[in-house]
């Protein structure tokens, strides 16, 4: 047998590697985990950790409005202190990165501070061109932002960059219409920007339920923010000023103070290696694996959104678990990608598990349908018109709920526990039968007409 230097090397720290070089190692297997920026991957540094945290901080701005219905002696104007914010938040950041850098050392997996690329099949180069190998190397690299390919490009910025802003601008043009653009629409919308939304098409959060989401483009033009359809980039000019003029076609062209893209993203296998051990990626770059997370290479295994199935976080921590329990734990496991909850943390949110009515309709044929559209008890007294909406798709033959679509206050909240029950395959009628908890939005589940 070949002498290696580990039984497991990881490439990436994000969720996922952090997972699985966990608990691999607790297995009793030898391993490294390469990093070639921070401990934690893109949802502890720069994703849904701290955008849910200025998530939390935008919507003081309406809830301090509201206080007055309340009571509240709350004066017109509030003072946004924008660095007391980012500051506080990247703290958060830092806390997490240390206990994340500590779980992967406590569990006895070594961590090393390099960009590690793949220069064999049992083989890894670090940075500083040290030589490691190992038995198995498993790639968790995540993904990154896609870039319009236009004239200008360079001066927009990304998602990685919304949390290092020196201020919040007075104008931005997000392009992109999927989760993280509508999230930092209703982030930089609630923080005083005038927000425009630029889409290459005609809809919104393409894979919602399309009721959901038309309320929510309902809502949001409703608030005050600007949405330009079936628009592509054609450049980005910036003036004297400083001010950024967008041209896009199908319209007028657009002048900000910053553009953000959030037009997708895309796996970082690019100048990993791969090729010199012969994995295969399909043609978004991603790495091709079976259903036990493994590469076309035998030795090499990959995991989370370098793959590109579900690019969640808690799919990327599942792959991870499953691929350490399989191969060190004895543990035949995989993992099941079947109503998945998902949840948009825009203003308001949206979550949803399971079947679309449109998706039910061309699977099931028969479907039956049940909704709730309600102004929640908080928007009556705070006298906001802005009301929620429960929808409940189910199997026409055996009354099966095959998917629940959420809009309203809290609603991510709400759908754990709601899918929790679609999993389980559980009927209109049980649903019917469980007491309703008053008054509460989710008691909606259980009265759905």
């Amino acid at each position: 047998m070949p002498d290696y230097d580990y039984d497991l090397f990881v490439i990436g720290a994000g969720s996922g590697g952090t997972r699985a070089a966990r608990v691999a190692a607790a297995h009793g297997a030898k391993v490294a985990v390469a990093e070639e920026y921070r401990v934690g991957g893109t949802c502890v540094i720069r994703g849904c950790v701290p955008k849910k945290l200025l998530v939390y901080g935008a919507h003081f701005a309406e809830d301090l409005k509201d206080a007055r219905r309340f009571g509240w002696q709350v004066p017109d104007t509030c003072a946004f202190d924008w660095t007391c914010l980012q500051e506080n938040v990247l703290a958060e950041v830092d806390r997490i990165n240390a206990a994340y850098t500590d779980t992967i050392g406590n569990a006895g997996a070594e961590i090393i501070l390099q960009r590690a690329t793949v220069s064999g099949a049992n083989e890894v180069t670090l940075a500083d061109g040290t030589k490691k190998t190992a038995k198995v190397i498993l790639i968790a690299v995540g993904a990154h932002p896609a870039v319009p390919d236009c004239p200008g490009s360079e001066h927009g910025i990304t998602s990685n960059e919304v949390f290092h802003l020196d201020a919040i601008p007075k104008r931005i043009l997000i392009a992109g219409a999927g989760y993280i653009a509508n999230e930092f629409a209703g982030i930089f919308h609630q923080f005083g920007a005038h927000v425009t939304l630029m889409n290459r098409s005609k809809e919104i959060l393409r894979g919602y339920d399309l009721q959901i989401r038309d309320r929510l483009l309902q809502i949001s033009m409703m608030k005050g923010l600007e949405f330009k359809f079936d628009a592509t980039f054609q450049g980005i000019e910036k003036g004297d000023d400083g001010c950024l003029t967008v041209s896009m076609s199908g319209h007028d062209p657009v002048t900000v103070d910053m553009v953000l893209f959030a037009t997708g993203r895309l796996p970082n296998t690019a100048g990993l290696g791969l090729d010199s051990a012969g994995v295969a990626l399909d043609d978004k770059g991603a790495v091709v694996v079976d259903a036990d997370n493994r590469s076309t290479c035998p030795s090499i295994y990959a995991i989370g959104d370098v793959t590109n199935r579900i690019q969640l976080t808690p799919i990327a921590i599942r792959e991870g678990q499953a691929f350490a329990d399989n191969l060190y734990g004895g543990k035949a496991t995989t993992v099941d990608y079947d109503c998945v909850p998902s949840a948009v943390f825009s203003h308001p949110p949206i979550a949803g598990v399971g079947l679309t009515e449109a998706e039910a309709r061309q699977k099931l044929g028969s479907v039956k349908v049940y909704s709730s559209d309600f102004r929640p008890m908080k928007n009556v007294l705070a006298n906001r018109d802005e009301r929620a909406l429960y929808k409940m798709v189910c199997d026409g033959e055996t009354d099966r709920v095959v998917g629940i679509h959420m809009i309203g206050p809290d609603v991510p909240e709400i759908i754990q526990a709601a899918a929790v029950a679609v999993k389980a395959g559980l009927t209109k009628a049980q649903f019917d039968d469980t007491v309703a908890l008053h008054p509460t939005m989710a008691e909606e589940l259980v009265l759905l007409k």
